[in-house]
């Protein structure tokens, strides 16, 4: 029996965003690290599939399971505000597989300078791509700014934790440990407002609920960058705080003294498992489509909108980006 798909509109979330576990289940959902493995092929159908519901124009035949999965697809490998695909390592879905390997390289190899400057510096790298993938695509960012805040947050990570090996080389074993954590946190706090920097010096596009443009707005770009910063040291947190205390424990019985070679590989299973729920609580934590009241926004701007809507438009969205 054919499924009735007249109804189905495939934009409409599966579940509530308007709380944390819904928001929780959609990002477990777009952030498998099994879809970094679909073939291009797949991926394009899958957007095929989007545009085709999209336009009342599904292929018959097509079951609701098919369009649930499409979507998934296309969540996790296009860009939300322009509909191109995101490059592979960019995805929240890579997050997993390559946030793994350089935590749990950063928490091992922390005791030698040459080693500390190394994987903060390939952090921050895969962290640029990141954030330069997932942002408001509304604001264009030069290569001039890229470079900018690529270089700033990398001095800023290799800094901290320079500074900070050297003030804790007297400290216990653990506080050591612990110092790739910080340099992280510091590093987000630049890297993120520095690649979108753009958004706030113009302002980011926000919408009515109809999804027409209103104008730009830089307290909103404010706020966007702001959650941001705290959803992506949140995911990180975890791992980088409990895992050294872990380790600390681990290294002391006598069969993991034997296993020296072991201690990588183990650090990374274990900040795999790490992420596989934090990526999707710590993007969950704020929705991605931000609701701000009107009486917000720049005196300039609430004026326009009530100008042309008067009250009808008490809140405007902006997509803050992941």
């Amino acid at each position: 029996m054919e499924a009735d798909l007249s109804g189905f509109n495939i934009d409409a979330p599966r579940w509530d965003q308007c709380t944390f576990l819904g928001r929780v289940k959609h990002f477990f959902n777009i952030t498998d690290p099994r879809t970094v493995l679909v073939p291009e092929q797949e991926l394009d159908w899958a957007k095929m599939m989007v545009e085709k519901s999209r336009m009342g124009a599904v292929p018959p035949g097509t079951q609701v399971e098919q369009l649930l999965y499409a979507k998934k697809l296309y969540d996790s490998a296009f860009h939300p505000d322009t509909g191109e695909k995101m490059n592979i390592i960019g995805r929240m879905s890579f997050q997993v597989p390559g946030g793994m390997i350089i935590t749990g390289f950063m928490l091992q190899f922390y005791r030698t300078m040459p080693a500390v400057v190394f994987w903060q510096w390939v952090n921050q790298s895969f962290n640029a791509l990141v954030n330069y993938t997932n942002r408001n695509a509304a604001s264009p960012t030069s290569v001039r700014q890229m470079a900018l805040s690529y270089f700033t947050a990398t001095t800023t990570a290799v800094a901290t934790a320079v500074g900070m090996n050297l003030l804790t080389k007297r400290a216990p074993p653990l506080v050591g440990r612990w110092v790739p954590f910080a340099a992280v946190a510091a590093a987000n706090c630049v890297n993120i407002p520095m690649m979108r920097q753009q958004e706030l010096i113009q302002g980011i596009c926000v919408k009515d609920k109809n999804h027409s443009e209103i104008g730009h707005s830089r307290r909103a770009a404010a706020i966007g960058i702001t959650q941001v910063v705290i959803s992506r040291i949140t995911m990180a947190a975890p791992g980088m705080i409990l895992l050294p205390v872990l380790m600390e424990q681990l290294e002391k019985l006598h069969f993991m003294k034997k296993v020296k070679v072991l201690h990588a590989p183990l650090q990374v299973m274990l900040s795999g498992c790490s992420l596989i729920f934090m990526v999707p609580v710590a993007c969950g934590l704020f929705p991605q489509t931000c609701e701000l009241p009107v009486s917000y926004l720049e005196p300039k701007l609430q004026d326009t909108v009530r100008a042309k809507y008067g009250e009808l438009v008490p809140y405007v969205y902006f997509n803050k980006g992941l």
